[in-house]
């Protein structure tokens, strides 16, 4: 089945950048292009959707004035409806995103966050990685995020005793899924992601003992 992506953006030259953006990137994916918070609301419960990019300010309806508390209030509902989705906000007011952290840090899909001034490398950068469940937030949003200790058990059996993910899940009695789930949290937390020609988990490792999660 070929990808299908949501793009909500109530201005038409974001909207249709984002959206050539993605074609080119994913020439078969099926891209749906829309400009309210309504529209999103019925595109989602009739699709199963691969990844939805969003902007904040937006209108409820086509034709009302866009709020950000618009786009907040969608963003928290496809969170809480959605656990699994995976979601890449695109806009200009990003740091409002702190009043939903604890819906963020708990979201089980992958979520990211791009300011519209970033180029558009940067941009595919981080819907690939939304795509693939990782969580990337910005630093003033990780400042005091209490590493929970499920994220620490994982980090523990996996540096401490050399288990893998399997082997994790059965010792925590967890789906691998979940587990690979903490590892997204955690490294989310101690601002680690994917680079290129370094190994993800040497670097979470290298974090971790700096930091003194792990001896």
């Amino acid at each position: 089945m070929p990808l299908r992506f949501l793009v909500i953006d109530d201005h038409d030259m974001t909207l249709r950048g984002t959206q050539s953006a993605l074609q080119q990137q994913y020439p078969d994916a099926d891209i749906l292009v829309f400009k309210s918070a309504e529209q999103a609301y019925e595109v989602v419960q009739q699709n199963l959707l691969d990844l939805v990019v969003l902007d904040l300010s937006i209108p409820h309806k086509l034709g009302d004035p866009s709020r950000a508390d618009t786009g907040l209030q969608l963003l928290r509902d496809l969170m809480e409806q959605y656990p699994m989705m995976n979601i890449v906000v695109l806009s200009c007011f990003t740091q409002k995103l702190v009043r939903l952290k604890p819906t963020i840090i708990a979201h089980e899909g992958g979520f990211t966050i791009v300011d519209k001034s970033v180029p558009t490398e940067k941009l595919l950068l981080k819907i690939d990685w939304a795509l693939q469940g990782l969580m990337c937030t910005p630093k003033e949003m990780r400042t005091g995020i209490e590493i929970k200790p499920e994220w620490l058990a994982v980090l523990q059996l996996a540096f401490q005793e050399g288990l893998q993910d399997q082997a994790i899940a059965q010792r925590l009695n967890i789906s691998l899924r979940t587990v690979r789930n903490y590892w997204t949290k955690v490294q989310d937390a101690l601002g680690v992601y994917p680079e290129a020609d370094k190994s993800i988990r040497i670097q979470t490792e290298i974090q971790a003992r700096s930091m003194g999660l792990i001896d």
